[in-house]
């Protein structure tokens, strides 16, 4: 059985403890959950273990290199005994000291362990809220264990029961344990290591044996007189998964990139977190860290939210359980689509409670995904469900946009009308095209939906505003059109698709025109969107008509679906 599939069984024991902690925090009055921040950790969670399919080679494949290569001392029967398994344990938390503690100590080793603190609530959700970028670098750690000739398979039994364990301790509902803090990583313990108080900052980092903060003088005390504060000093303020792992990276590099001194550029990813070159901070000042100034990150969610979020919560956690239950034995390209449908979907779920975009924005996300997924897997039946599916979202979404209370970035019905006309143009499009014998119908479906978008863009425009655009979409447009020329486009398609070609340049342009005229992101969005249709659609020609693409449903659906979101979502936003 893999490490993958053993989370898998232990997720429903997580998630009944954490039932367990949450009801007895209500009967106590002192409940610690809320409901979008659990969902984020255990969102980022399973993001950790679903991204750690495909980093294996890091975390196993190069202890084991070395195990079978530079392992000073081989002795498979003493390190399966009982003592060697207790010795593994051993060594095993004390490299994890090191890498917990340097952690926290170089900015981009924390630029991937932060993600375990940006949650300002501490409870056994946060426990499972885990980075994704962990492998890249913590291997090294672990080195000693394999010169040492620890087996692999003894070094990933110890590591998961080391990772176990420190579940439980994650939480405010357990007390001090007397003698047991004084040995034992604790949940007392623990809250020091998470709080961000001057007097227990950078404390506190053994995962079973708290013995190695006090040898090496990391070790501070929980103080009834001092309340933990929970979170970052830099706070996250965002339920979005890729941010969350990204926010520190993006931070790094902007000052490495700023910084004038060249060895500058590169402290700035060894020194401790917080530092900044003195000229990068002086012109890129950040406000002094001060705990009373802590806002806690909590935006309001509608009940129909709360529902949205807690369904759309368990089908995830079902779908990373099936995910994590095959991928060991999948291949390589199924795992990564599945994946990509996963993240697509989480990403949803976090933008959707931080109110960043709307329910039928999710759907649509989460439709097309799967419609994306199916088709390059071909799971027909359900393709012939989510592909329909996600234009009728598009088409629910615009449609319920009108409702007064709903702002909008359409100035009259008259917009509406024509988004949505090249809405239903792009739904009947999409029928056509998955009947093989359809192709031409389904053409002019999307040439009027072109033509549709064209009309949208032009409503209180001008004509091709940015002459230069229109220039480049054309050349573009007739590049791709000789392409396909020379590479066998049948005779009886050359002028239909001469038209089809023309039109979506014209669309393209007449929206990056709309861009110069607005100056507002939305506009450029939307902009960008018709970026994608054009490389969708080249994608789409040169695989029917030219060299067959791997995997080309994959591409053509994707780009087509990130198009046909970005504009509608770009044109619904509301104007400034």
């Amino acid at each position: 059985m893999s490490p993958s599939q053993i989370i898998v069984l232990a997720t429903p024991v997580f998630l009944l403890l954490i039932a367990l902690e949450f009801a007895v925090g209500w009967a106590r009055g002192r409940n610690t959950y809320r409901l979008a921040d659990a969902v984020s950790s255990i969102s980022l969670g399973m993001l950790s273990q679903t991204s750690a399919v495909f980093t294996a080679l890091l975390r196993i494949g190069l202890y084991t290199l070395l195990f079978e290569h530079a392992a000073l001392w081989r002795n498979d029967a003493f390190w399966t005994s009982p003592a060697g398994w207790l010795l593994a344990l051993l060594a095993y938390d004390f490299c994890y000291y090191w890498n917990h503690r340097l952690g926290h100590e170089v900015g981009v080793l924390w630029a991937a362990h932060v993600v375990h603190h940006q949650s300002q609530d501490y409870n056994l959700s946060t426990a499972l809220r885990q980075p994704s970028s962990y492998a890249l670098l913590s291997w090294l750690f672990y080195v000693p264990m394999a010169l040492a000739g620890v087996p692999p398979l003894v070094f990933v039994v110890v590591g998961l029961i080391d990772l176990l364990y420190q579940f439980w301790v994650h939480t405010e509902q357990v007390g001090r344990l007397g003698w047991f803090d004084r040995w034992f990583c604790s949940p007392s313990n623990h809250r020091v290591h998470h709080a961000v108080n001057d007097c227990y900052l950078d404390k506190n980092y053994g995962g079973i044996l708290i013995v190695w903060d006090r040898l090496f003088g990391t070790f501070e005390d929980e103080d009834a007189r001092e309340r933990c504060v929970y979170g970052t000093r830099g706070l996250l303020n965002s339920w979005d998964p890729l941010w969350a792992n990204a926010q520190v990276y993006a931070g790094l590099a902007h000052d490495s990139w700023h910084a004038r001194r060249w060895a500058d550029k590169l402290r700035v990813w060894l020194k401790p977190p917080g530092w900044r070159p003195a000229d990068v901070a002086e012109r890129f000042p950040k406000p002094a860290f001060d705990i009373a100034q802590m806002p806690l990150f909590d935006p309001p969610m509608a009940p129909v939210l709360r529902w949205f979020a807690g369904v759309h919560f368990a089908l995830l956690i079902a779908g990373v359980s099936a995910f994590l239950w095959q991928a060991d034995s999948a291949p390589l390209a199924t795992n990564a689509i599945w994946f990509a449908v996963l993240l697509a979907c989480q990403w949803a779920l976090g933008a959707a409670m931080q109110g960043r975009i709307g329910l039928l924005a999710a759907l649509m996300v989460e439709s097309a995904a799967l419609a994306t997924a199916t088709s390059a897997l071909g799971f027909t039946q359900w393709h012939w469900l989510f592909k329909p599916l996600t234009m009728a979202i598009a088409i629910v979404w615009v449609a319920a946009s009108a409702r007064p209370q709903v702002a909008s970035g359409l100035s009259d019905a008259k917009d509406r009308a024509w988004l949505l006309a090249a809405l239903a143009c792009s739904l009947a499009g999409d029928a056509f095209l998955m009947f093989e014998d359809w192709f031409i119908p389904g053409l002019v479906a999307f040439l009027l939906a072109h033509l549709a978008y064209i009309a949208l863009f032009r409503r209180g425009q001008p004509w091709f505003a940015r002459r230069g655009a229109l220039l480049a979409t054309l050349a573009i447009g007739g590049a791709m059109y000789t392409f396909l020329w020379q590479g066998g486009l049948p005779a009886a398609l050359r002028g239909p698709v001469a038209a089809y070609v023309l039109v979506i340049a014209l669309m393209a342009a007449q929206a990056w025109g709309r861009t110069s005229v607005l100056r507002e992101p939305a506009a450029l969005q939307v902009a960008v969107g018709t970026g994608f249709f054009m490389l969708s659609d080249a994608l789409l020609a040169t695989s029917r008509f030219v060299q067959p693409l791997p995997l080309a449903q994959l591409w053509v659906l994707a780009t087509y679906y990130v198009a046909q979101w970005l504009i509608v979502e770009g044109m619904l936003r509301p104007r400034r």
